[in-house]
């Protein structure tokens, strides 16, 4: 592990602006989501391009399962700020374990020599390893190793949230439990957000 002198994550410029643009992607998401139906909409209005309409309702129908996701993903930015301005940045080795379908879709840091965490990404799996990254095999992470937090590739400029791949409840109180709970790692109960 490398610590990086920095009081809290949110203090690195870099990771500012990716959650900057971070928030701007997921209202983007959002809003593609949501503008088939207004053209559709604004097509029955108008009446006179209903063919139009068909083929907006059609896209809105298809992009309905997507809409919960991407909803939760853009109310849960929230989460990755909190959690960046409570916890320094620190570099680890990674693996990025992948799909069969070739896609990452965990990361695995090694804590300590007896204790290595799978995280998931969450919403959708993001190829953090060649996200203008020079170094795959290193990322910086921002949370409690047991409930999860935020990874970017080296140099914090694409903060994601990660959750532990296996959900398990953790004994309540302890060392970082309170913090972890305050920015919304953990419930009360001790088992990790998923979100």
């Amino acid at each position: 592990m490398k610590s990086l002198g920095a009081k809290t994550a949110w203090r690195h410029p870099a990771t500012v602006d990716g959650y900057k643009r971070l928030t701007v992607r997921r209202a983007i998401w959002l809003g593609s989501l949501g503008t088939p139906f207004v053209f559709a909409a604004g097509c029955l209005m108008l009446g006179s391009f209903r063919p139009a309409a068909a083929v907006f309702l059609l896209i809105t129908i298809g992009s309905i399962p997507w809409l919960p996701w991407v909803v939760i993903a853009y109310i849960r930015r929230h989460r990755v700020k909190a959690v960046l301005r409570a916890y320094p940045w620190q570099e680890w080795t990674c693996l990025h374990p992948r799909y069969v379908t070739g896609y990452p879709s965990t990361i695995a840091i090694p804590f300590r020599e007896d204790f290595t965490a799978m995280f998931r990404i969450i919403p959708f799996p993001v190829p953090l390893a060649t996200l203008e990254d020079s170094h795959p095999d290193r990322i910086w992470f921002a949370g409690d190793p047991r409930f999860g937090g935020v990874v970017s590739p080296v140099g914090g400029h694409y903060p994601v949230r990660v959750v532990p791949h296996t959900p398990r409840r953790e004994e309540c109180g302890g060392e970082g439990f309170e913090l972890a709970r305050r920015v919304g790692l953990v419930r009360g109960s001790g088992k990790a957000t998923r979100t």
